[in-house]
C-alpha cells in the first residue's frame, strides 16, 4: 500500500488519481496495490485500487477529527501495511508516523545481502 507523499485534491477520480499514481509515485495503477490520497485539511482520504476488472475509488471523510498525515516531509512515499491503513483510516494518529507493523519476511540465499 502506497501513500501519496502530500496532500491530494479530493476532487480528483479515477483519472487524475490514475495520473498521479503513474505521474507522482512512478507506479502503474493496474497493479494491484492500493495507493492512499489524504486532502490537505485531512478530513478526507481516498484509496485508489484495480480490482481486476476495473478501477475502484474508496472515499471517507470524516465527521470529527482528522487523519493523520501518512505524507512525509523528505517527500518520499510512505509504504503501510493493511493493518497500517485500516487504523489510519480508523484515525490513529500513530499510523503513516511510526512503524506499526515489522518489516516484511524476506526470503534469501545464506550470505546474500539484504535488499
Amino acid at each position: 500500500m502506497h501513500a501519496f507523499a502530500e496532500p491530494a485534491d479530493m476532487r480528483k477520480s479515477f483519472d487524475a488519481l490514475s495520473a498521479l499514481v503513474l505521474q507522482g509515485l512512478k507506479r502503474d495503477p493496474l497493479c494491484g496495490d492500493l495507493f492512499l490520497f489524504v486532502s490537505r485539511n485531512r478530513k478526507r482520504a481516498k484509496v485508489l485500487y484495480w480490482d481486476g476488472t476495473g478501477l475502484c475509488v474508496f472515499a471517507k471523510r470524516l465527521e470529527a477529527g482528522r487523519f493523520t498525515a501518512p505524507w512525509r516531509m523528505d517527500g518520499k512515499t510512505a509504504r503501510l501495511t493493511m493493518s497500517e491503513l485500516t487504523l489510519l483510516l480508523e484515525g490513529s494518529e500513530f499510523a503513516g508516523r511510526i512503524a506499526l507493523s515489522p518489516p516484511p519476511f524476506e526470503l534469501r540465499a545464506p550470505g546474500a545481502p539484504a535488499s
